[in-house]
């Protein structure tokens, strides 16, 4: 499995935790962080971001 991240560029709009059906993604101090733990990598959030901040690392 990749390991994703979301990169400065978000804008933490909240697509991407409206979309996360395994709710990988939370906030912590103003940014939003995957959990490798809980992504099952399905891409969903990737798609759904405006500004192409989640990368696969």
């Amino acid at each position: 499995m990749a390991y994703k991240i979301i990169a400065d560029k978000c804008e933490a709009c909240g697509s991407c935790m409206d979309e996360c059906a395994n709710e990988a993604i939370s906030e912590v101090d103003g940014a939003y962080v995957i959990d490798p733990d809980k992504c099952e990598d399905c891409g969903t959030c990737i798609d759904v971001c405006p500004n192409d901040a989640i990368v696969e690392e």
